[in-house]
């Protein structure tokens, strides 16, 4: 019988062990669409159901700058340590209660990070050409983030003032942990970083196809129910945990 889903947690609990990287995020994009969970639950691994929040569940399309990544505590890697990446995911709770993210695809702008995620966590990375552009606007500041290759999709919100915490935000980015299912096995890989600055976003240009190629062919039709911004954090993630 699965156990009840933990407390959503604003801030991040942790984990003991060593630190497998480091990271960090920046200026992050956060797209999510209200789904009905049925819909979603046959995506994910086994052992794993969607998480609710009023009754349902969210997809999210997220771009953002990945920045300084690096081999356990040691230095960021150069050049390939930083690049674009746009992932779709999925909220997920394991049969223990732990609630996490489910990646339905994860397009990055290197070559080599793609290859070796993918041999050695099973993750769904693809290469993408991508750009991004950061302007200033009569209107404001303007974030774009393009995907030309080999599925396309382009992203552009304006940001506005800084959001207050609230119970959705909370659950839709307080997540400290990814379920994913590779050979043969049910992983978890914990991470931790500072509760993330939220801000206000309105989207003003989106045209994706990533969407539909992760199995959510409907929701780039029509606008996202949650739209936020972030300046970023710093991450800090565990090795994976083999719980099922």
């Amino acid at each position: 019988m699965s156990a009840a889903p933990q407390p959503v947690l604003h801030e991040a609990p942790g984990f003991t062990g060593p630190t497998m990287m480091t990271q960090r995020w920046r200026d992050a994009v956060f797209l999510h669409w209200a789904v009905d969970p049925a819909e979603v639950a046959p995506l994910l691994p086994p052992g794993v159901r969607p998480d609710v929040h009023d009754g349902v569940t969210y997809v999210g399309l997220i771009p953002f700058r990945m920045m300084d990544a690096g081999v356990a505590r040691g230095p960021s890697v150069p050049w390939l340590g930083t690049f674009l990446e746009t992932n779709v995911r999925c909220y997920s709770v394991d049969e223990r209660g732990t609630r996490g993210i489910v990646f339905r695809s994860l397009d990055a702008s290197r070559l080599a990070v793609v290859a070796g995620a993918q041999a050695a966590f099973g993750l769904p990375y693809r290469w993408a050409r991508m750009r991004s552009v950061d302007r200033w606007t009569g209107a404001g500041r303007e974030l774009t983030y393009v995907t030309e290759r080999p599925h396309p999709s382009r992203v552009a919100v304006r940001v506005g003032p800084t959001r207050a915490p609230d119970a959705l935000s909370d659950f839709l980015t307080a997540r400290w942990g990814l379920h994913e299912r590779h050979a043969g096995a049910n992983w978890y890989v914990p991470n931790v970083h500072e509760p993330w600055p939220l801000h206000d976003a309105e989207v003003t240009d989106l045209d994706d196809t990533l969407l539909a190629t992760a199995g959510f062919p409907a929701l780039a039709g029509r606008l996202p129910d949650h739209v936020a911004y972030s300046p970023g954090v710093s991450v800090r993630f565990g090795w994976p945990r083999r719980w099922r």
